[in-house]
C-alpha cells in the first residue's frame, strides 16, 4: 500500500537554502524530504486508489485560488513535539482553506495535532540543535506566490518524491 502526502512546495532558491540548513544542523531526514508546507501528512492509501486520490486533488485545486505566502522567523512545537520551523506570517488562512479542501473524501484523515502551516527546519534532534536552528533562522524571510500543490509518494530508497502537480483555480 502506498504512502502519500500532499504539500505546497517551497520554490527555489529558498527550498535548497532551507533543506541545506536542515541537513547542516544534523537532521538526516532532510535529504529525503523536499522543503514544503504539509497539507496532508503521510497517509497510507489502499492499493488501486491512487487514481481516485488524484481526481479528488484535481477537484480540490479548482476550489482554491492562488495566494501569497510570506515566511519570516522561527517557531517551535516544543515541548509537545521536537520540531523547529519557519513561520508563515502571510498565507496562513489560505493554507488552511487549501488543506481543508484536500483533506476530504479519500484523504479525510484524522490529524494527530491541529493544523498549523509551517516549514520544518529541524525535527527529532537534541535540544541544543533545536535551539541552534531556532536562533540561526530567526531572521529568515522570503515571500512567494502559491499557484499549485503537489502529491508526493514515499519511496523507501529515495524518500518523498512529487508525482503530480495540481494547479490552483485561476484568480478571478
Amino acid at each position: 500500500m502506498p504512502t502519500i502526502g500532499v504539500a505546497v512546495a517551497i520554490p527555489e532558491p529558498w527550498a535548497t537554502e532551507l533543506q541545506d540548513y536542515r541537513t547542516s544542523v544534523g537532521d538526516a531526514t532532510a535529504l529525503m524530504i523536499p522543503t514544503h508546507i504539509t497539507l496532508v501528512p503521510p497517509t497510507v492509501i489502499e492499493d488501486g486508489t491512487l487514481e481516485a486520490v488524484e481526481e479528488h486533488l484535481a477537484e480540490a485545486a479548482e476550489a482554491v485560488s492562488p495566494f501569497t505566502v510570506h515566511l519570516r522567523g522561527t517557531g517551535t512545537f516544543r515541548p509537545v513535539s521536537p520540531v523547529v520551523f519557519v513561520t508563515l506570517v502571510r498565507g496562513i488562512s489560505s493554507c488552511e482553506v487549501l488543506a481543508d479542501a484536500v483533506r476530504k473524501g479519500p484523504l479525510e484523515v484524522e490529524l494527530t495535532f491541529p493544523f498549523h502551516p509551517h516549514v520544518t527546519i529541524a525535527h527529532h534532534l537534541p535540544d541544543a540543535q533545536l535551539d541552534q536552528a531556532f536562533a540561526d533562522l530567526a531572521d529568515f524571510e522570503c515571500e512567494f506566490d502559491v499557484g499549485e500543490f503537489h502529491l508526493y509518494v514515499h519511496d523507501a530508497e529515495h524518500g518523498w518524491r512529487p508525482t503530480r502537480q495540481f494547479a490552483l483555480r485561476p484568480a478571478d
